[in-house]
């Protein structure tokens, strides 16, 4: 098998229009998370991170197209566009597209709408990238929950082992909408406070929204600065429950292992993990249990979701890129909002941006109809 690299990438958040820029912010511990009265989104105030829109417009000028497209083509059509310039890539029949979200265009079914309800199909969002970019194979559109971001960088690593192509392009993201909102809402999930991972004083979830992207290749050559090697992956199910995770954190456990195996390494060997931390009881408590099971419980680790609140789709790719800079940077990121444990297993929870040597990190993400995926990168 090929060794497969995460090479360019994008992220666009309230930070910014690129990946350095929302970095940067993370490594001096800064939120984007804001108090958001929208009534039109959601009755009460909530935190969330979300994308200027009237900034999107005009960074989206400057690809000097006249076709009309939603906010969340737009913001994925700019940042893949970003990845395909830095990289300086040829689309050919040899390159692959993942478009990876759980709900896409879904602001489309809303009544004030000016798209079709046709556009919250997925493949449509779909053939709106496909066709800006002139890919020639059919995208692969990825929806499975909130694992959906970092499973497109382990099924990416197959189609090329596979040899049906020699660059996969992914472009992920979810927009911050009335139905997300109110969904989780009805789970009484929702925080009225920025998000605190695993902490004793957290009260629920942040919904953010994020736009990543990234080229996933075969070649070595005219890497970035921040490439990293996939080693290993894993996905295992817990067919536990619709929307709450195993107790005893099964998934989790099997699909890290099922990682290390692939990467042919021990647990000792990953300098830091980028958990999925969303701060609800369930999520953070499962993760807890997982961890030492998997004897990783002096590992350091963190969430982002402090940062960017749950990006839903993109979270998994979102945090991966971030974990990229993270060892090629040897700086460890705070977990945002951590104060006191909060879990009945102990973790070494990143309190403060600490330098340290860094080669190997594992990103794990586990989502709603017991989902989960891990993977395993290493500084190139």
């Amino acid at each position: 098998m090929s060794r497969i690299y995460l090479s360019h990438n994008n992220i666009i958040s309230s930070y910014g229009f690129n990946s350095s820029s929302a970095v940067e912010k993370i490594k001096n511990e800064i939120s984007s998370l804001k108090l958001v009265e929208e009534e039109n989104l959601m009755p009460k105030p909530f935190y969330s991170s979300m994308v200027d829109k009237r900034d999107l417009v005009e960074e989206f000028k400057s690809l000097k197209t006249k076709k009309e497209f939603t906010a969340l083509e737009q913001m994925m059509i700019l940042s893949l566009s970003k990845v395909i310039v830095a990289s300086n890539s040829v689309i050919t029949n040899r390159s692959g597209l993942i478009v990876s979200t759980t709900k896409g265009n879904i602001d489309a079914l809303e009544l004030d709408s000016p798209f079709k309800e046709e556009k919250a199909y997925l493949s449509e969002l779909g053939k709106a990238i496909k066709n800006f970019f002139g890919f020639s194979m059919e995208p692969l559109v990825l929806s499975n929950a909130c694992v959906s971001g970092v499973l497109a960088t382990s099924v990416a690593k197959r189609l090329i082992n596979q040899d049906l192509f020699d660059d996969v392009f992914i472009v992920s993201g979810d927009l911050v909408t009335k139905f997300i909102l109110s969904g989780f809402n009805s789970f009484q999930a929702m925080s009225t406070e920025p998000c605190k991972p695993f902490s004793k004083s957290r009260t629920g979830i942040n919904i953010g929204e994020v736009i990543a992207s990234i080229l996933v290749t075969k070649a070595s050559a005219n890497l970035a600065e921040e490439a990293v090697e996939i080693l290993g992956d894993g996905t295992a199910n817990d067919a536990n429950h619709i929307s709450g995770p195993s107790r005893t954190g099964e998934g989790l456990v099997r699909s890290v292992n099922s990682a290390l195996k692939e990467a042919d390494i021990l647990p000792s060997d990953i300098d830091y993990i980028s958990a999925h931390g969303t701060a609800t009881i369930f999520n953070d408590e499962m993760e807890a249990i997982a961890f030492n099971r998997l004897k990783m419980s002096k590992i350091p680790l963190n969430s982002l979701k402090g940062y960017f609140g749950h990006t839903l789709g993109a979270s998994g790719l979102l945090e991966t890129i971030v974990g990229m800079h993270s060892v090629h940077q040897n700086m460890l990121f705070a977990s945002l909002g951590f104060d006191e444990i909060g879990v009945s297993k102990p973790l070494n929870i990143i309190k403060k941006a600490t330098k340290k040597n860094l080669n190997i990190f594992l990103k794990t993400a586990s989502g709603f109809g017991g989902c989960n995926t891990a993977a395993i990168f290493k500084k190139v």
